[in-house]
């Protein structure tokens, strides 16, 4: 990859009565976003400027039929949707479901064609955007079924150097102890060091990781989850070359400040590592599909129903999608370089030193 090539982020716009045009729109009223990558919006050009009028934000935008006709130093967007889309901000509606899958499906489609480099992905409704093509509990597991190309996907949500990947994510919480196996344990831990060394260039990760009950089980008063299958993949996943550590209580993890000793932190369901996680970096947290060929990050928050419309949402998570999106492509690009020409290993025979010169059997001159 040329230093000066601009990644190609395709863009969603997610929910059109939430706060994902306005995020959006404001992250690239900042003229020096252009200048880092090539953004492509798949949306409603009409919507946009719906949302672009209603809260006075100064962002031009061009439209465009394709992907391949954006602009190096222009915001673009592919009109996705039908002409009469009406905007109902802060409701939910059939509507606004049906736009947002149908921008994703486009997106995706222009990413199997390589038009676009990475994925963004603007807040959904997961309620609205049910439908025949499209029954999953979240963007996470539709990406991973249309692009994963067999591969599983790991949710890691993530600021700066603070990574929390999770074992089960969009699962009813009486389903977590059930679905909990040690294969599943090590399937993640797997995906989680490989993600950490390839995607973020850390050469010995180390992860820590949760336990399932409270005080881990309290040898067993409280549960044996942690004896019977936390700890035997963990040794397993250690005797593999894997550094991961516990499993830990999740309790006092995060306010003790140990998870700064780590790369990484392995939560057992979505509230254990999410609740912490967006109590500490809510407002520049990034949401991050790993494990599968397309590079897709989002903001680590929803909708956000209850401030559309009024331009008071912070765009900080968003933009920082963005660049977490390019960092990890062209650490990706990085990583594939390397291994392109590996070094031939050099095989040497053990000689026989015998005929080295000694200085014992040289005669002393002086």
């Amino acid at each position: 990859m040329e230093d000066n090539y601009k990644i190609r982020v395709g863009i969603t716009h997610g929910d059109i009565n939430g706060v994902g045009y306005e995020v959006i729109l404001k992250t690239f009223s900042d003229p020096t976003m252009l200048e880092l990558c090539t953004p492509i919006i798949y949306g409603s050009p009409k919507v946009a400027a719906y949302h672009r009028k209603a809260m006075d934000i100064q962002t031009n935008f061009s439209i465009v039929n394709s992907a391949d006709d954006a602009q190096p130093d222009k915001l673009s967007i592919v009109n996705c949707t039908e002409d009469e889309l009406k905007v109902e901000l802060s409701k939910p509606t059939p509507e606004a479901g049906k736009a947002a899958l149908d921008a994703l499906e486009r997106a995706l489609q222009d990413y199997r064609e390589g038009m676009i480099d990475v994925l963004v992905t603007a807040p959904i409704n997961k309620h609205t955007i049910q439908s025949e093509s499209f029954h999953f509990p979240g963007h996470t597991e539709y990406i991973e079924e249309r692009v994963g190309e067999g591969q599983k996907a790991l949710m890691i949500l993530l600021k700066n150097d603070f990574r929390v990947a999770l074992v089960t994510g969009h699962v009813p919480v009486r389903e977590i102890a059930q679905d909990i196996t040690k294969e599943l344990i090590m399937e993640k831990l797997t995906v989680f060091h490989r993600s950490l060394k390839e995607d973020f260039g850390i050469d010995s990760p180390r992860i820590a990781v949760f336990s399932l009950n409270p005080h881990a089980g309290d040898e067993g008063l409280i549960g044996t989850e942690e004896s019977d299958i936390i700890i035997p993949a963990m040794k397993e996943m250690v005797a593999k070359g894997i550094q991961c550590f516990g499993p830990y209580p999740a309790d006092g993890f995060m306010g003790s400040g140990n998870y700064t000793h780590f790369d990484g932190i392995l939560a057992m369901y979505h509230d254990q590592g999410l609740a912490p996680f967006k109590a500490l970096a809510m407002d520049e947290g990034v949401n991050y599909t790993a494990g599968l060929p397309i590079v897709r990050t989002s903001p680590a928050h929803g909708t956000a129903y209850d401030i559309a419309g009024q331009g008071v949402a912070l765009e900080d998570s968003f933009r920082q999608a963005i660049y977490v999106a390019m960092d990890v492509f062209r650490n990706r690009v990085v990583e594939k370089e390397i291994h392109a020409h590996p070094l031939r290993k050099q095989y040497y025979e053990k000689r026989d030193d015998s005929d080295k010169l000694k200085l014992d059997t040289i005669d002393d001159e002086d």
